[in-house]
């Protein structure tokens, strides 16, 4: 009888992982930033297929990858943010439970499963004054290890991070307007891609959780409103 082939534990990781970043490296970045009225998350998206998404009242969801994987994802979050709601209070429900519980399930995929989940994701939470002890946003970005990473100002994801933070760090200060935000993040999104000479509205998805607005905090703009910001 043959003996079979041995692969050593670290080696099965290091192999899923090296997958699992080609697969999130082809996707285009999605940046998050933090503005004064609230945070925006922009990414460069020509397809009807949305990159970017409500989870619950101030918390949204951004994903980056397979996108069959990050939609499940993203439907998980709203179940898990739903029944917590209905079980607690609306108020009670946080970016922070929703990052670990993410965290836990990405997690738990890549060490027992075949495949891993070759998916990068952002869960977007933003302030509210009215609420003691919610009155900062709050930035997580998890990988398809279930590393979660808490971030202040923005955050990258997909694509060149490295070049799409590398200007953001250069670039960013607190207290942005909307119109500032949008136009920095086009420039980060601009100067991490290898061909951005088609980015412009159009081809761009962008939403924010605004502080100002009355309960349900997410808005997703139109063309002609990123068009807008951009001229501005």
């Amino acid at each position: 009888m043959s003996m079979p082939f041995y692969v050593s534990p670290e080696q099965v990781m290091a192999d899923k992982a090296e997958f699992a970043r080609k697969g999130i490296s082809r996707g285009k970045s999605i940046v998050a930033l933090e503005y004064g009225g609230g945070v925006a998350l922009i990414s460069e998206n020509a397809t009807t297929l949305s990159k970017i998404g409500e989870i619950y009242d101030r918390i949204a969801f951004a994903g980056v990858g397979k996108f069959s994987e990050f939609d499940t994802l993203r439907k998980i979050g709203v179940r898990f943010a739903d029944s917590h709601g209905y079980a607690y209070s609306r108020d009670d429900v946080r970016g922070k439970a929703l990052a670990n519980a993410y965290s836990q399930a990405m997690g738990e995929a890549f060490t027992r499963e075949m495949k891993p989940l070759e998916v990068e994701i952002i869960v977007a939470e933003v302030g509210d004054d009215s609420l003691a002890g919610h009155e900062n946003s709050a930035l997580y970005v998890v990988k398809f290890d279930g590393f979660i990473s808490d971030h202040r100002g923005y955050c990258v994801i997909g694509g060149n991070v490295e070049d799409v933070q590398g200007l953001l760090e250069s670039e960013y200060s607190e207290g942005l307007s909307q119109e500032a935000a949008v136009r920095l993040g086009l420039k980060a999104l601009k100067g991490g891609a290898t061909d951005n000479g088609n980015m412009d509205a159009s081809t761009l998805e962008v939403c924010a959780l605004e502080r100002s607005r009355s309960g349900r905090k997410f808005t997703r703009l139109s063309t002609d409103e990123v068009q807008g910001m951009l001229d501005g």
